[in-house]
């Protein structure tokens, strides 16, 4: 009799355990991994999710035998026997869970390692945050007037190890590409770090994954894989484009730093955290575009709260600015 019920409880933990696994394997749960650090990252999930299936069926076993095989039948309201309980089984049930711990402690920590393991020959980005935009600085490229290359899209070759610096300008942000998995976050005073080597090309999206104000969800931007020609090809036409200046430079930037929370025809965004500036940039001149930029607090368009980032007179540089102002006012017919 025994030996029938150990065989029971087999096969439902069985039955549920297979179940679990079609569901664990067979549906796309993670993102495509483009980089290194990726599959070093899906081991560990994987690792976890096969010792929770397998608890999980063991305990669904049990419980659903025991359910079946030993309910109460109807009209019978009396207590169960009192029982003391298995010291032996208590001991086990207590050292199994503690070994697994300590195991998925151990593995975790050994990939934690793995994963921030940096090459010599590996290329630094410094990645700010603020509300709601993203910058990325790359301070072995400059540009006009010795200045770092500074772009609100990130753009790195691929087969590269990277090291992210990670800083925020205000509250706590969180830098995620979800296809390489390594999530770090941004703190206001503190620089923190993660590494990525990107093994696909391709373009993939850029999220805040900590609830950082009324914006959070527009604070998005775009990461780009190139290959190392490319890159080069990129950093020539970054280089050219700080050289020119002007309303080209200005709609390059405003499609970088500020198309997330502006909607532009002309630059083809389509943010709503902030007003259209189709609508309310017709007829301004020069002065307002400029105060409203360095000085967002100053003039609130009708509806809208002052959630806009003061601090751009900071962030960009005099020709920056005036270039991005001269791009609005083409863009949307002010100064006319």
């Amino acid at each position: 009799m025994r030996k029938r019920s150990i065989i029971q409880m087999t096969l439902v933990g069985v039955a549920v355990g297979a179940a679990l696994a079609v569901v664990a394997v067979f549906i796309p749960w993670l993102p495509d991994a483009a980089s290194e650090q990726a599959g070093i990252i899906d081991s560990v999930y994987w690792v976890v999710t096969i010792i929770c299936v397998v608890i999980f069926a063991l305990v669904a076993g049990v419980t659903s035998y025991a359910v079946y095989k030993f309910k109460a039948p109807p009209g019978d309201m009396d207590d169960g026997s009192p029982i003391h309980g298995h010291t032996g089984l208590e001991i086990v049930w207590t050292l199994i869970p503690t070994i697994l711990v300590t195991f998925i402690a151990i593995y975790s920590g050994v990939a934690l390692a793995q994963s921030e393991d940096l090459p010599s020959d590996h290329r630094v980005v410094q990645v700010t945050a603020e509300q709601f935009a993203w910058t990325f600085t790359y301070p072995d490229i400059e540009v006009e007037g010795g200045r770092p290359l500074t772009t609100g899209e990130l753009v790195v070759p691929v087969d590269q190890a990277i090291e992210f610096m990670i800083t925020s300008k205000d509250v706590i942000h969180s830098f995620w590409v979800p296809e390489w998995r390594m999530k770090q976050d941004a703190v206001k005073g503190v620089t923190t770090r993660t590494v990525v080597e990107p093994t696909k090309v391709g373009e993939y999206a850029v999220v805040c994954t900590e609830l950082c104000g009324l914006g959070h969800a527009t604070m998005r931007s775009q990461a780009r894989v190139l290959s190392m020609a490319d890159f080069e090809a990129w950093v020539e036409e970054q280089q050219r484009l700080a050289r020119e200046g002007g309303s080209v430079q200005g709609k390059a930037l405003f499609t970088q730093q500020c198309g997330s929370c502006h909607t532009l025809a002309d630059a083809g965004t389509t943010g709503e955290v902030g007003p259209n500036l189709d609508d309310a940039l017709q007829g301004a001149d020069a002065d307002f575009v400029m105060e409203s930029i360095v000085d967002p607090s100053a003039s609130i368009a009708e509806g809208y709260e002052d959630t806009m980032p003061d601090n751009f007179g900071e962030v960009f540089t005099e020709p920056q600015l005036e270039g991005l102002v001269e791009y609005l006012l083409e863009a949307t017919g002010g100064g006319r």
